[in-house]
């Protein structure tokens, strides 16, 4: 083999090596990069883990106040609806014995004393539902259903027409 041969198979040897060297850096260097991105990868689901922990907390709690005003507010309300059917019971009781003199006048004093025993026990429920608080009235009227169902079906229903004819009457 000539002095060129020789050199140009030792400039081709030296030139695979560094060619395999600069594959293996290059490989190590990918291999390394593809660890990193894993890595950022790993941390960045791990933050946004902990963010969406955090913001899960904060409307938790959000949700748990506003649970807690809306509780308070629908028991204000039942309070002053329980307030408002008290008063107007006793209304009621006192117009039918106001006028339980003029049913006497007209229909006789056998009516005039139905008039006024309406009257009384429309006041004696009034002073009930004042009496109560809200869980007994409650539990009364749980009560209430189980012993007449279907009494309480048609009170209801009653109930619903009265609220649609007042409601279909305001829109006229």
């Amino acid at each position: 083999m000539s002095e060129d041969e020789k050199l140009i198979e030792t400039s081709a040897t030296r030139s695979a090596i560094l060619a395999e060297d600069t594959g293996s850096v290059a490989k190590a260097r990918f291999a390394s990069a593809v660890e990193e991105a894993k890595g950022a990868a790993s941390a960045a689901a791990k933050e946004a883990q902990d963010r969406a922990g955090i913001y899960r907390d904060k409307l938790a709690s959000k949700g748990s106040e506003l649970t807690g005003q809306a509780k308070e507010r629908a028991a204000s309300l039942a309070e002053d609806g329980k307030t408002r059917a008290s008063g107007a019971l006793s209304g009621l009781s006192k117009i039918v014995a106001d006028n339980a003199s003029a049913i006497d006048d007209k229909l006789g004093a056998q009516y005039g004393d139905y008039a006024r025993s309406a009257a009384q026990s429309i006041q004696d429920a009034a002073a009930r539902i004042d009496a109560k608080d809200l869980s007994e009235l409650g539990d009364d009227f749980n009560s209430f259903v189980r012993k007449s169902p279907a009494l309480a079906v048609g009170i209801a229903a009653v109930a619903g027409f009265a609220l649609a004819r007042l409601f279909k009457g305001s829109e006229d």
